[in-house]
C-alpha cells in the first residue's frame, strides 16, 4: 500500500504536468460515455422489481385493454351539447384521430346510444346509433348520456359542463413479448436458480428493456408534446387540459430534465459566491470549481458507459456529486492554508505533500463510510433506488480519486501566494458553539435526550401515503388537468378487481335456457361465447360493483352490471341468461369494444370491474382501502380468494409505498451497522466508534421526525434523505474525531483539544455545511413538489448535523474521555465570546 502511495505522490507532485495530461485524458475517453447518458421515464422506474401484480398488471391489460390512456378533458364555454360546443369538440377529436400512434379516439361523440329512439331489446342490433350519426336526436342523446351509469360522471359531467376525449395509443407488443420472457426467467430464479446461459439471457433482458423503455419514453414524450401542440390553438374557445397516467410519469421527468440542468447550474453559481466569500482568492474558487467540473463531467461520461439511466429518484445525483466534490476541495484548501499560516518559510511543494499526507486518510474513511451509506440503499427492492445508492457510491470513489489528483496538480501549477487574513482567524460561529460546549456541555446533553425522545414520538407518525396530484403545484397544467378529471369526472388512478369463473358453466339452467336452439352453426367458438352470461356470474358481479360504489375513496365504478342495467332499463325487466346472451350477440363489434370487451373475456372466464380513486382526497390511505376491499369480499360477499384478484395501478403504487417505509428501516439499519463497524476499523475502539454514530443516527431521525410532525409523507424521493444524511454528515464525524485524536496527542486535554478543532477543523465543517445548507435549499424554487422537499429536509438535516457535530460530538469526547486520561491544565484557552453578526467571516 505504501509503494502505492509513494508512486502517487512523486507523479502529482514531481511531474505535475505530465500527469495532469495522463489525467486529462482518461477523463475525455470517459466523457465519450456523456452521448450514452440518458433519463428514464418509463412506469418501471417507479415500481418494485420482481412484483407479481406487475405481472398481473400486465396480464390483465393484455386481456381487457390497458387503462393507461391520455385523457383530454374539455369544458366549452356554450352548453355542452349545443351546436357550437359538438362542432368543436368534433375538430378536436378528428385531429387528435390524425396523430401518429394513436390508435383511437373515443369521446362522447363516439359511444353507443341504446335510447336513441328506445325499442325492444331484440331490435336493439338495428338501433345503435352515435352522436356523428345524422339521423341521431341530440336531445335524447343528451338525456341518456347523462343518465347513464355507463357515462356519468366518467365520459361527462353535465353539472360541470364538462367531457373527456379518451387517447388510446397503440400496445408495444415488442415490450410485452420480453416482459414475458423476463418474467419466466425470475421466476426460474426464484425457484431453481439459473445457469450462466440463463443468467447471461436475464442480464440481455433487462438491458432490451431497459433500451425499449427509453424508447419508448421518447415516443410518449413527443407524442404527448404533439397533443399539446394540437390542443394549443383551440384552448383559446374552451377550457382544455391533458391528464392521464402516462402523462404524469412524462411530466416528472420533464420536471426532472429542466431541475437537473437549472439546479446544477444555480448550485455551481453559488458555489462560486460561497467560494469566494470564504477564501476571498480567486485561484481557490477557480481549483475547486476546476476539480468539481471534472468530477461531474466524468461521473456523467460513467453513467453513459455502463448505461445507468438517471430516474426521478435518481435526479439529484449532480447537485450531490458537487456537494461531496466541494467538501472534499474545501477541507484541503482549509487544511493548505493552516499549514501556510503556520510554515510561511515552507515550500509550495512541501505545503501541498503535507496536505495530502494530512488529509488522505480521513477523506479516504469518509468515502468509504458514505459508499456504505449509499449502498444500504440496496435494501429498498426498487430498482432505481437501488441504481441510485450504486450511482453515488461510484460518484464517491470517482470524486476522491479525482479530487486528490487535479487539486494538487492545481495547486502545483499555480505556485505559493498570499493568502488571505482570515486563513489565520477564529471562526465566530465555531467559537460560538465551543463556548455553548464548554460552558453549557450538561444542557447540550439534556436537550439531545429531550430530542430523542420528540424524535421517537414523530417517526411513528411517519406516513408513507401520498398522492400523484400532491407532486406538481397547482398552477400547472398537469395539476389542473387531474384535477378537473378526479373531482368531475370519477377520480384518478386506475384500480381494478378480477373475478374469475369457470370457463364452461356446468350448472347451466335448462328450464331457464329451454328458449335456445342449438344448431351446428351456434355450436361454432364465437357464438358460443354468449352461453358464458348467467344470472348467477352477473349477480356475482353486480354485488362486488355495489359493494365498491358504497367506498367513499372510490370515485367511478364500471362493470358488466353497468351494462346491464342499462339493458334492463331498455327491457323493462330483469334480463335472464338468454337475455344476456343475446345481448352479448346483438352489440355490432366497435361499440362491444367500447362497453363490452374492457370488462368481460368469457374465453378465460374472467370480468374485470373497472374503478378509480379520489386522488386528492386528503385523507387517502391506499394501503388500508386495498386491505379493507380483499377482506370484505371475502366475508361479506362471501368470496374465495382464488376467486378475484386486485391489479392496477392503484396496487402497483401501493406497493411501492409499502416497500418504501420497510425499506427505509432496514435501509438505516443496515447504513448504522455497516457505518459502526467501519467505524470500529477506523479508530480502533468501539467506545468512539459509538460515540462517532449518535449524532449521525439523532441527525437522520430528526429529518425523519420532523416529517412525520409535519405530516409530509415518505416517498420515492424522500426515501433517500436519510441515507444522505448520513452519507455527508458522517463526513463531518471523521475529519473531527481523527483531528481531535491529532490535538488531544499534542495537548492531553479533552477541552483544550475541543477548543483547537473548532479554531481548525470546526471552520471547514462549518463552511462546507453551509454550502450545503444553502446549496440544498436552492432547490425549493423547483416546480416539482418531491424536489421542493428534498431540497429543504436535507438542507435541515445538514443544519442539525452541523449543530450536532459542533455540540454533542466534543461534549460525549469530554464525558467519555475514549482516549484515556488526560493531563491536567491550569487554565483552558477557550475562544473568544464575540459572535460576529455574518455567518460567514469577511
Amino acid at each position: 500500500m505504501r509503494w502505492l502511495l509513494d508512486i502517487y505522490r512523486q507523479s502529482v507532485l514531481e511531474f505535475p504536468k505530465l500527469t495532469l495530461l495522463v489525467a486529462s485524458l482518461f477523463v475525455l475517453s470517459l466523457l465519450q460515455g456523456v452521448k450514452h447518458f440518458e433519463l428514464d421515464a418509463s412506469a418501471d422506474s417507479m415500481i418494485l422489481e420482481g412484483d407479481q401484480d406487475l405481472a398481473n398488471y400486465r396480464e390483465i391489460s393484455e386481456r381487457f385493454g390497458s387503462s393507461d390512456s391520455l385523457i383530454v378533458t374539455y369544458t366549452p364555454p356554450w352548453p355542452l351539447f349545443s351546436e357550437s360546443s359538438l362542432t368543436l369538440l368534433r375538430q378536436i377529436r378528428n385531429d387528435l384521430k390524425l396523430l401518429p400512434r394513436v390508435e383511437s379516439v373515443n369521446s362522447l361523440l363516439d359511444v353507443p346510444l341504446l335510447e336513441n329512439p328506445p325499442v325492444p331489446i331484440g331490435d336493439l342490433i338495428t338501433n345503435i346509433k352515435s352522436l356523428d350519426d345524422p339521423e341521431t336526436d341530440v336531445e335524447l342523446a343528451k338525456a341518456e348520456l347523462a343518465s347513464s351509469p355507463l357515462y356519468d360522471n366518467m365520459l361527462l359531467n353535465l353539472s360541470k359542463n364538462t367531457t373527456a376525449i379518451q387517447i388510446n395509443r397503440a400496445s408495444d407488443s415488442r415490450h410485452r413479448e420480453l416482459t414475458k420472457s423476463r418474467e419466466q426467467l425470475w421466476e426460474k430464479r426464484d425457484v431453481q436458480g439459473l445457469t450462466s446461459v440463463q443468467a447471461n439471457e436475464l442480464s440481455r433482458l433487462n438491458q432490451n428493456i431497459k433500451d425499449l423503455n427509453a424508447q419508448n419514453s421518447a415516443v410518449l414524450h413527443q407524442d404527448i408534446k404533439a397533443i399539446r401542440a394540437l390542443l394549443k390553438p383551440y384552448q383559446g374557445q374552451a377550457k382544455i387540459f391533458l391528464g392521464g397516467v402516462p402523462m404524469i410519469a412524462d411530466d416528472m421527468i420533464t420536471y426532472v430534465e429542466s431541475d437537473l440542468a437549472t439546479f446544477s447550474i444555480g448550485i455551481f453559481l453559488f458555489l462560486i459566491l460561497i467560494l469566494v466569500a470564504i477564501f476571498r482568492r480567486l485561484r481557490w474558487v477557480l481549483v475547486a470549481l476546476l476539480c468539481c467540473t471534472v468530477t461531474v463531467a466524468a461521473m456523467v461520461g460513467v453513467l453513459g458507459l455502463l448505461k445507468w439511466r438517471v430516474t426521478v429518484i435518481s435526479s439529484n445525483f449532480v447537485s450531490l456529486l458537487l456537494i461531496m466534490t466541494i467538501s472534499m476541495c474545501i477541507h484541503l484548501i482549509v487544511r493548505y492554508r493552516e499549514l501556510h499560516a503556520q510554515k510561511p518559510d515552507a515550500t509550495q511543494k512541501e505545503l501541498i505533500k503535507e496536505t495530502l499526507d494530512h488529509m488522505f486518510k480521513p477523506c479516504l474513511y469518509m468515502a468509504l463510510t458514505t459508499m456504505v451509506a449509499f449502498n444500504s440503499l440496496i435494501f429498498s427492492g426498487i430498482r432505481p433506488v437501488i441504481d441510485f445508492g450504486y450511482m453515488m457510491a461510484t460518484g464517491v470513489i470517482v470524486a476522491l480519486c479525482l479530487v486528490f489528483i487535479f487539486f494538487p496538480i492545481f495547486t502545483l501549477l499555480l505556485g505559493k501566494r498570499s493568502e488571505a487574513v482570515n486563513a489565520k482567524e477564529h471562526s465566530p460561529m465555531t467559537d460560538f458553539f465551543a463556548n455553548i460546549t464548554l460552558k453549557h456541555g450538561s444542557k447540550v446533553v439534556a436537550v439531545n435526550l429531550v430530542m430523542f425522545v420528540v424524535l421517537v414520538i414523530g417517526l411513528s407518525k411517519l406516513d408513507v401515503e401520498n398522492s400523484f396530484i400532491n407532486y406538481f403545484h397547482e398552477s400547472t397544467e398537469i395539476y389542473q388537468g387531474m384535477k378537473v378529471v378526479d373531482q368531475n369526472l370519477g377520480g384518478t388512478t386506475p384500480l381494478e378487481v378480477i373475478l374469475t369463473f369457470p370457463v364452461v358453466d356446468q350448472d347451466w339452467d335448462e328450464e331457464e335456457n329451454d328458449d335456445f336452439f342449438f344448431d351446428e352453426e351456434e355450436e361454432a367458438e364465437d357464438d358460443s361465447l354468449k352461453y358464458w352470461f348467467t344470472t348467477e356470474k352477473l349477480e356475482r358481479i353486480r354485488a362486488v360493483h355495489e359493494y365498491l360504489d358504497r367506498q367513499p375513496e372510490i370515485g367511478k365504478v364500471t362493470s358488466l352490471a353497468t351494462m346491464v342495467q342499462v339493458a334492463e332499463k331498455i327491457n323493462g325487466e330483469a334480463l335472464g341468461s338468454f337475455e344476456l346472451g343475446l345481448l352479448y350477440g346483438a352489440i355490432p363489434p366497435d361499440f362491444k369494444a367500447i362497453v363490452l370487451d374492457p370488462y368481460v373475456s368469457p374465453e378465460v372466464g374472467q370480468a374485470r370491474i373497472n374503478l378509480r380513486i379520489y386522488d386528492s382526497q386528503p385523507d387517502l390511505k391506499r394501503s388500508l382501502l386495498l386491505k379493507r376491499i380483499e377482506h370484505d369480499l371475502q366475508s361479506e360477499l362471501g368470496l374465495k380468494r382464488d376467486e378475484f384478484m386486485l391489479a392496477g395501478m392503484m396496487v402497483l403504487y401501493n406497493n411501492m409505498l409499502q416497500s418504501l417505509f420497510a425499506s427505509q428501516i432496514l435501509t438505516l439499519g443496515a447504513v448504522f451497522i455497516g457505518i459502526m463497524i467501519m467505524f470500529m476499523v477506523l479508530f480502533r475502539s468501539w467506545r468512539l466508534a459509538v460515540i462517532a454514530i449518535v449524532p449521525n443516527l439523532l441527525s437522520a431521525g430528526a429529518v425523519l421526525s420532523v416529517m412525520g410532525w409535519s405530516g409530509i409523507p415518505l416517498d420515492m424521493m424522500t426515501i433517500t434523505i436519510a441515507a444522505i444524511t448520513i452519507g455527508i454528515a458522517v463526513d463531518n464525524s471523521i475529519h473531527y474525531i481523527h483531528r481531535f485524536r491529532e490535538e488531544f496527542a499534542v495537548v492531553k486535554n479533552y477541552r483544550q483539544a475541543m477548543s483547537n478543532c473548532h479554531a481548525s477543523i470546526g471552520k471547514s465543517i462549518y463552511y462546507i455545511s453551509i454550502t450545503v445548507i444553502v446549496g440544498f435549499s436552492i432547490l425549493a424554487m423547483s416546480n416539482f413538489i418531491p424536489t421542493i422537499y428534498f431540497g429543504l429536509l436535507t438542507g435541515l438535516a445538514m443544519l442539525i448535523a452541523l449543530v450536532q457535530v459542533l455540540t454533542l460530538l466534543p461534549q460525549m469526547l469530554i464525558m467519555f474521555k475514549p482516549l484515556g486520561p488526560e493531563t491536567v491544565v491550569d487554565e483552558v484557552q477557550e475562544p473568544v465570546d464575540e459572535i460576529d453578526s455574518g455567518l460567514i467571516e469577511g
